[in-house]
């Protein structure tokens, strides 16, 4: 897993509680997207709208359990954005 996911991931994680939900990401990348693309954190073109980040979300969701841990995030990620 990449030091880049891990440092997306905690951004996305706006309550701290270390898992993901769909609200928490359409939420973050909406308000922190751009920022995180100027930092290099995520590809520019990685910044989308909500369905974008709804299917991020959903790719990531291997179990079904709408909530994504580290581990499920890091894989989609790191083979989407290609770290």
């Amino acid at each position: 897993m990449s030091d880049k996911a891990r440092i997306l991931f905690d951004a996305l994680d706006l309550d701290h509680d270390g898992t993901l939900t769909l609200a928490e990401v359409v939420s973050a990348l909406r308000s922190k997207g751009p920022t995180l693309a100027a930092q290099g954190v995520i590809p520019v073109w990685g910044v989308g709208g909500d369905d974008d980040s709804a299917a991020l979300f959903d790719a990531a969701d291997q179990n079904g359990d709408k909530v994504l841990s580290f581990e499920e995030f890091a894989a989609v990620v790191d083979r989407r954005f290609g770290w």
